[in-house]
């Protein structure tokens, strides 16, 4: 006991000694003098990270996060330690380049997270071959004023670098012997600083770190520039474990299958046997446009029509990632989650896939697809080929003019002109049939209003003058992406109507099932969201909070808000025991085992279920590892729920539920990575 209070008082004395020698020799003021250009670096390089945070996630843990200012601390000088090693007045091209390359992570990142709200993946780098076809959507859209904050970092580094040229700094800081001193220093801090950071961090941490789903939280808790290095390993990881890591992840497969509950019949199986089917992949198309009126208009009065006459499903999300309407397809087709790097349509276009046109094709049906745009976009020309389409109908069977282009391509009105034609032959030539119809026209930016047709999405009330009666008007939506979206959908919509008409115009109808989904949200502004809820028409602006008046639509509202709509009908429905409003929690993994027990289809290795069995005790699971069931919403970067229902809530139920979407995600993107549905590969292990 003497000996250790003896060292602690050695050490205690060594520490004191220490600073006083700081203090004496001003140390401190000397590092900082000698050492301008590497303090700069550092300092802009955590400076554009946690603006990025800023940006990205609105709130004061996220962007003064403890944990990733310190981790990306420790990547800038890690970085820029080896500086020294070089010459004084060559270190300034050193700094610069990877201060550039350092800002192009942030910039990079900022405008994806605007488009996809979330965070950019190396994988997703063989996408950029769509961009040229969208470029209209990605400069108005992603490309902000925000993305270009993080060039002041090199701009900068450049006005110091040249601020010390003019006073001679790189001649006087040091010699050529301490180049190696000083590297080995700055590294020794560093490796105190990557301590303190590994002790920090918790087994959750850790656990979100290395699975990757959840790239918010992994940004949050280990800043940017790890994350990133982290996506490089990651994105190659799959091609490796492919190779080498195919056992565990068919035992793990097997298990999962095993544990599921099997297949039960209900009062719907079989109801649409040998019905023919249309299924309509509908364009950002969102649930909360049904019923809503400007003016006493409804915005899509077809769509509610067809939620009224048929069996709809309100409480409905898409699980897409950053492969959004390409995800939705592969979820819709297979019942499988979107891969955890890359998209699978591009991808994994190569992998076996239980899908439905295939499972129909078996049946006997003559199964099709029709979109009028570049049939390579999303890879569909290969993709659709892979799900079992036998006909893919793209933009070079369709007469394309320039007066009926709208947004990507052919309008929607005019692709379903021109598609009837097409149907009414399939109809006349084949027994049984299923074809996908994709729209494009409601496609952000939400731009061309011009073409949409006369759908004002202001306030128009009637007063009482002098004069008599008079008609004012406020601004209220005109002029905001939201209100864009109103008049884009309603466009969509009209056209949708025009189509239903037309089938029935041609006899189309008469043993025709007819299935639409909207593939995604249309990813719109909060802040107009707040302004549609809270308009102040007297002063054209929105409510304050304390305004008794004022409705809040914070984070939960706005995810919650991201429902899209699923309805099954037939011209015969309405007043039928299928004509209803279905309220349970349904996510579009669900489609292929629900439409496969009407249908007569079966998918054992779908990861959703028939909504009819399972009924109100489901849950969906998103890419990201968050999860909604009709009792709550839980965001797993938040670590966060909002209840949906007046039953108790446990914490238990929340870690099962967790758990199981996690199984969930990883047992998905092995089945795709490992192509597990590879029967050939399968005998083999077997």
């Amino acid at each position: 006991m003497k000996a250790l209070k003896h060292s602690f008082k050695k050490f205690q004395k060594y520490i004191m000694n220490t600073a006083k020698r700081i203090k004496k020799e001003h140390l401190i003021q000397e590092y900082f003098k000698n050492n301008v250009l590497f303090i700069t670096f550092v300092l802009t390089a955590v400076i554009n990270s946690t603006a990025l945070r800023f940006f990205c996630m609105h709130s004061l843990e996220n962007y003064l996060s403890f944990k990733a200012i310190l981790a990306d601390t420790i990547v800038a000088m890690f970085i820029g330690s080896f500086a020294y090693l070089i010459k004084p007045r060559n270190r300034f091209i050193y700094y610069l380049s990877f201060c550039i390359f350092l800002a192009a992570i942030c910039i990079v990142n900022s405008a994806y997270y605007t488009f996809y709200t979330s965070f950019a993946s190396i994988s997703m780098l063989s996408l950029t071959q769509y961009v040229g076809e969208v470029s209209d959507a990605v400069v108005e859209n992603v490309i902000q004023l925000k993305d270009l904050f993080y060039l002041l970092a090199p701009i900068t580094l450049i006005i110091v670098h040249y601020k010390l040229k003019k006073k001679n700094y790189y001649k006087k800081v040091e010699i050529k012997a301490d180049r190696k001193a000083r590297t080995f220093k700055t590294l020794g801090a560093t490796g105190i600083l990557l301590f303190i950071f590994l002790v920090s961090l918790s087994s959750l941490d850790i656990s979100r770190f290395f699975k990757q789903w959840n790239k918010e939280y992994v940004v949050m808790r280990f800043g940017i520039y790890i994350y990133q290095a982290n996506d490089l390993i990651t994105s190659v990881q799959p091609k490796i474990n492919a190779m080498f890591g195919y056992e565990q992840a068919y035992k793990k497969f097997n298990d999962y299958f095993a544990e599921k509950q099997p297949k039960e019949n209900n009062e719907y199986t079989n109801i649409f046997a040998g019905k023919n089917i249309i299924a309509i992949h509908a364009e950002s198309m969102m649930t909360n446009v049904i019923g809503m009126e400007f003016n006493g208009q409804e915005v899509t009065p077809n769509l509610n029509k067809l939620s009224k006459q048929g069996m709809y499903f309100s409480n409905f999300y898409s699980q897409v990632s950053v492969g959004t309407s390409s995800d939705s397809e592969l979820t819709y087709n297979t019942s499988l989650m979107p891969t955890k790097s890359g998209t699978a349509f591009v991808t994994y276009s190569d992998r076996k896939y239980i899908a439905t046109p295939h499972l129909l094709s078996d049946m006997g049906y003559y199964t099709f697809s029709m979109h009028a745009n570049n049939a390579d976009f999303w890879n569909r020309r290969t993709m659709h080929k892979t799900l079992g389409y036998e006909r893919f109908y793209s933009k070079t069977d369709y007469e394309v003019l320039k007066e009926n282009l709208i947004g990507l391509g052919l309008s929607d009105k005019e692709f379903f002109r021109q598609s009837l034609d097409k149907l009414e032959t399939i109809n006349s030539e084949k027994e049984h049939w299923y074809g996908l119809l994709i729209m494009l026209s409601n496609h952000t930016p939400f731009s061309e209003v011009d073409k949409y047709g006369d759908f004002p999405v202001d306030i128009k009330e009637t007063i009482e003058t002098e004069n008599g009666p008079e008609e004012v008007s406020y601004p209220y939506m005109e002029g905001t992406k939201l209100g864009n979206y109103f008049k884009s959908i309603h466009y969509a919509d009209e056209a949708l109507g025009e189509f239903i008409t037309g089938l029935e115009e041609r006899g189309l109808l008469d043993n025709t099932v007819v299935v639409l989904y909207g593939d995604h949200d249309a990813r719109l502004p909060k802040k107009d969201y707040n302004r549609y809820y809270n308009y102040d028409k007297e002063n054209d602006t929105t409510l304050e909070k304390e305004d008794p008046n004022y409705k809040e639509y914070d984070s939960f509202q706005y995810e919650l808000g991201r429902k899209v709509p699923f309805i099954i009908w037939t011209k015969d429905m309405e007043g039928t025991k299928l004509n209803f409003e279905n309220t349970n929690v349904m996510g579009m993994y669900d489609v292929m085992p629900t439409l496969g027990n009407m249908f007569g289809f079966h998918n054992e290795y779908a990861l959703g279920h028939d909504i009819y069995q399972i009924r109100d005790n489901n849950i969906v699971v998103f890419p990201n590892g968050n999860w909604v069931t009709n009792k709550m919403y839980y965001n797993s970067q938040k670590a966060a729920y909002l209840s949906l229902s007046d039953e108790p809530i446990t914490e238990e139920e929340i870690n099962n539920n967790t758990e199981y979407a996690n199984r969930l995600l990883d047992v998905s993107n092995s089945i795709i990575v490992f192509d597990l549905l590879n029967e050939e590969k399968r005998k083999n292990m077997e």
